[in-house]
């Protein structure tokens, strides 16, 4: 038992069991799936699909962590994909023979491509600040945070853009093999990243950056090209998560869209056992670590928490979850509770 319990996903997979029985024990339906419309329906399913943006967002920034960086700036990146992706697709009604039908502005493909496009170029900035300018971090990715939500409130004028391309909302809405289409493009990039890291020396490199940068380069690792290569991939998912999150509710939305996303991402990283200080990291822990996010916020609203409370619910439960994991706190609380009491006899 004491094994399973040192095993870096058990304290994540407790957690997110510990979350489902609370939702269980509160909602009776909570693990109810029913077929229904052609697909799997249930809060489960929802839990998935809701879950999705920030698992691929929280993967992303596992390398970046890993690497002994932080990018604060995806939320905005989610903001700046959403709304090139919204005005390049919009949707125009067009009426022939009396039949009326929505057309893209852009060919869907070319939309997409675009905005994944934006969302590279905007992780290689960050990457070129940090590895190749020197800035640290933090305030490289904070330029583009405050900057890149300004970006996405031009693009979209300061307006919700709605989405009227029905083709378009299979992305974050459709279903495939009864299960959410987000679900398998998540699980489609956490196997080609899962594989890349465990299959070649890649992995082994990020670690190697991430533990001791000034080590990794005498030994011949290209640390700044790899670092620049870390954030734009961090970028390209950001990108993918705006493609879903607009997807989803069928619009843009530059000030809201992504809003506090790079947050809950380094929780999920945090809590799927990655440490902020680089070197080892989880990618299957930061995914599980979404989910339990996920799980958390279903839970809050579920059972009535008043909206403006929510957040310190949040917050203490993913403290109380983090003493949980640290091996410290557990071996303190192990040694007060052997240590005899005051006046006793040795």
């Amino acid at each position: 038992m004491n094994t399973l319990l040192r095993h870096r996903l058990a304290w994540p997979v407790v957690t997110l069991v510990l979350l489902l029985a609370v939702n269980a024990a509160f909602n009776p339906q909570f693990l109810h799936i029913s077929w229904r419309d052609g697909h799997l329906y249930g809060s489960l399913v929802d839990i998935l699909n809701r879950a999705a943006p920030l698992a691929l967002v929280s993967i992303g920034m596992t390398l970046v962590i890993a690497t002994r960086g932080i990018d604060i700036s995806v939320g905005a990146v989610v903001a700046i994909a959403a709304a090139i992706a919204a005005w390049m697709i919009g949707g125009t009604l067009v009426v022939t023979d009396g039949v009326a039908s929505h057309v893209s502005r852009f060919p869907m493909p070319v939309a997409i491509a675009g905005a994944l496009g934006v969302a590279l170029l905007c992780g290689l900035w960050n990457g070129v600040l940090v590895a190749k300018v020197g800035m640290q971090p933090i305030i490289a990715t904070l330029i583009l945070m405050v900057a890149g939500r300004g970006i996405a409130q031009l693009i979209t004028n300061g307006q919700i853009v709605t989405i009227y391309y029905p083709p378009y909302f299979f992305l974050g809405s459709g279903y495939l093999l009864g299960l959410p289409f987000s679900v398998f493009i998540v699980a489609a990039v956490f196997a080609v990243v899962s594989l890349t890291m465990s299959r070649t020396a890649l992995g082994l490199f990020i670690q190697a950056v991430g533990i001791n940068p000034s080590a990794a380069r005498v030994a011949g690792v290209k640390a700044r090209g790899l670092t620049v290569c870390v954030y734009a991939f961090c970028g390209l998912c950001a990108g993918v998560a705006g493609l879903l999150v607009s997807s989803n509710v069928k619009s843009a939305d530059g000030n809201n869209a992504g809003q506090l996303m790079e947050l809950d991402a380094i929780l999920a990283v945090t809590l799927g056992g990655t440490l902020l200080t680089g070197g080892r990291f989880s990618l299957a822990g930061s995914v599980l670590g979404a989910l339990i996010i996920q799980t958390l916020t279903y839970a809050i609203y579920s059972l009535g928490v008043p909206p403006e409370v929510n957040l310190v619910v949040k917050a203490v439960v993913v403290f109380a979850v983090m003493l949980l994991q640290s091996a410290e706190f557990r071996q303190a609380v192990r040694a007060m509770a052997v240590r005899p009491p005051l006046g006793a006899r040795p």
